[in-house]
């Protein structure tokens, strides 16, 4: 069973779900993790998790290709 690492960490559910997006455009399979607390949304984030084999193919696609 693979281990999911965290790749991303935002407190916006947009750019996780554009995240995840661009790293499945490049074949690379991604989760979005909701650490939000439910009631008021106020504190935690949003992970992006991508499974151990990936994980650095991932961070660096993050790092050099996608801009906020």
């Amino acid at each position: 069973m693979a281990k999911w690492h965290k790749v991303y960490v935002t407190d916006s559910p947009v750019r996780a779900e554009i995240v995840k997006g661009v790293l499945a455009e490049k074949g690379i399979t991604a989760v979005i993790l909701n650490k939000k607390e439910s009631v008021y949304q106020l504190h935690g984030n949003y992970e992006v998790m991508a499974s151990d084999d990936q994980v650095l193919q991932a961070i660096n696609i993050i790092t050099h290709e996608i801009t906020f």
